[in-house]
């Protein structure tokens, strides 16, 4: 498959935290042509800050593959990565990041640094932005829009 089909596979996760109320951001890992972990943003419903969708997805393919280190896997994700996220990309040993959207406020691998080019890392991750990107970025703008026009409803109406 090519990196087209898994990240829709993604943003379909992304739409499943969007239904919950969460920021839509979806997450696949990949080895061997197979999805082996899936997730998307819930730390809302979870109270858990830590829940981000490339963590949530990263739990469930150790749990598949019964192994934390998740050699030769590759993650797509929806949005660029933040600290945490791309912190547990690193110890997780992925081998690949695909992520679509960039994050200008948060992002890591390329937006407001280059983390998995640090110098310190014991564990280099290959990473390509841009991957249906405009389709994640409206995904998103159609998310927040929905979100302030509802809260603006809900102002007009006390």
């Amino acid at each position: 498959m090519s990196d087209d089909k898994w990240m829709r596979m993604a943003l379909a996760q992304a739409q499943r935290g969007a239904r919950r109320g969460e920021v839509p951001v979806g997450a696949i890992v990949v080895l061997d042509g197979r999805v082996v972990g899936a997730g998307f943003n819930c730390p809302i419903t979870s109270n858990d800050p830590t829940a981000h969708a490339e963590v949530v997805a990263l739990r469930d393919a150790a749990f598949t593959l019964g192994n934390y280190r998740l050699l030769d896997c590759t993650l797509y994700v929806t949005l660029e990565p933040c600290g945490m996220c791309a912190g547990a990309l690193v110890h997780a040993r992925v081998k690949r990041v695909v992520y679509a959207a960039s994050e200008p406020k948060a992002g890591v691998v390329d937006s407001r640094g280059q983390y998995f080019q640090s110098p310190w890392l014991n564990h280099q991750v290959i990473s390509q932005s841009g991957v249906l990107a405009t389709t994640a970025a409206s995904q998103l703008s159609a998310f927040f829009k929905g979100r302030r026009a509802a809260k603006k409803t809900q102002a007009s109406s006390k």
